[in-house]
């Protein structure tokens, strides 16, 4: 499937189609069973054209397991971790400023019903017989802006788009996953996490949408804001 938004935004990567499966597909890379890898760079690398997939058992980061709807987090190690430690845990996070609010954040991020496998790949690769949960885009400023006006364009209300903490791939997937559940039409900015910037470009974020809400706003491209000169301005420079 081509994608007439990613034209508009001069994509020169990938949409990134997330699709849920019963095992991985035999040409997409992932890590091996045991080793610790970041779910992030599964994205990039099918935003760069590549097919990756990740289970559980492949998903060694706890923030990995939560944040692709594997598993929740365990509680004991992770809210210390995630804030000022403890005398375990003489290297931490500091993303929360105690471990009570460290805990209450991995008690209320969504719940979705848990995949047996999550495959990224580019969204031309998409056939007609599958059918994605979300798409994620990674892109720059001005890229950014398009998709956050064009998640509004067709709205009465103005709230459509929205940045919540999580990890990386929490951010990326997990919240358009459990939007796409609920056929909620909100969009995430995402990528803000620290530890998952490392694996990406210092120009990028992530936009994901939930899958429902993507058709519409393929549709609405033509038509819009992208056929003004404003836009074309902005196209000249990214």
């Amino acid at each position: 499937m081509e994608s007439k938004i990613a034209k508009q935004l001069c994509l020169t990567n990938h949409p990134v189609a997330v699709l849920r499966a019963e095992s991985m597909p035999a040409n997409a890379i992932s890590f091996k069973e045991g080793k610790w890898g970041c779910v992030v760079a599964l994205i990039k690398a099918a935003s760069q054209g590549k097919t990756a997939a990740a289970t559980c058992a492949t998903t060694m980061c706890m923030g990995g397991r939560a944040g692709l709807g594997f598993q929740g987090y365990e509680h004991g190690w992770i809210e210390f971790f995630l804030s000022n430690g403890n005398e375990k845990i003489p290297r931490s996070e500091y993303y929360k400023k105690t471990p009570e609010l460290a805990k209450a954040f991995t008690e209320t991020i969504p719940k979705v019903k848990a995949p047996d496998c999550l495959v990224f790949k580019p969204l031309e690769l998409v056939d007609e017989a599958e059918t994605p949960e979300c798409i994620i885009f990674l892109v720059n400023a001005d890229q950014l802006s398009g998709l956050v006006t064009l998640a509004n364009y067709d709205m009465e209300t103005q709230n459509n788009v929205q940045v919540s903490f999580a990890s990386g791939c929490g951010q990326a997937v997990l919240y358009p996953l459990s939007a796409e559940e609920k056929r909620e039409k909100t969009c995430f900015i995402g990528l803000t996490d620290p530890s998952a910037r490392k694996v990406i470009g210092k120009e990028q974020l992530a936009f994901s949408i939930p899958y429902s809400r993507f058709i519409e706003m393929e549709y609405e491209a033509d038509g819009c804001f992208f056929a003004t000169d404003t836009w074309e301005i902005i196209k000249k420079r990214i």
